[in-house]
């Protein structure tokens, strides 16, 4: 590439953003299927049987939305997975041979609550895109707690006075 080249080409220059109706190239447009048994399976480990049927219905019916690597690993507070690690190792070489990830399921933190966002699936997805580029964006599936859970609890003791609780459905 030449001196003045730099960013030019079908590289994206920083700064540069994927259109947000469309994954980046490495991504499918929909979950796969078997990532809504995965996810049922994690949060099982968080939240009682009714709350995860409850999540896990509503992030089946959830929009796409786009949401950048580092920002979900800042709002899960997750640690950033290194590129030799096997599940990341796995997920970049996909990339390399050309499959595209399915998009990552989230369930909302409270931030006023000290409470992290919840990746019920897709941890090491997002890992391997931040090694691609940090900045690129992520196809999420993102939905509220259920009413009642520890997470909405505590939104509803940090809402001020009068506020009914903070978020929504």
């Amino acid at each position: 590439m030449a001196k003045g080249d730099k960013g030019k080409g079908t590289q994206r220059r920083r700064g540069d953003r994927a259109r947000p109706s469309e994954p980046a190239e490495h991504w499918k447009h929909e979950p796969d299927e078997h990532d809504y048994p995965a996810a049922h399976d994690y949060l099982s480990l968080v939240l009682g049987d009714a709350d995860v049927a409850h999540v896990v219905k509503a992030l089946e019916g959830a929009a796409i939305m786009h949401r950048k690597a580092k920002d979900l690993l800042r709002a899960s507070r997750l640690p950033l997975l290194g590129p030799e690690n096997p599940e990341v190792v796995k997920d970049l070489h996909k990339v390399r041979l050309g499959e595209r990830l399915s998009p990552v399921l989230l369930v909302r933190g409270a931030l006023g609550s000290d409470v992290s966002m919840t990746v019920a699936d897709g941890y090491h997805r997002i890992c391997a895109s931040y090694h691609l580029d940090e900045d690129e964006d992520i196809p999420c599936r993102i939905v509220d707690p259920p009413k009642g859970s520890a997470t909405s609890a505590a939104r509803r003791r940090s809402a001020p006075p009068g506020a009914g609780g903070a978020g929504g459905s």
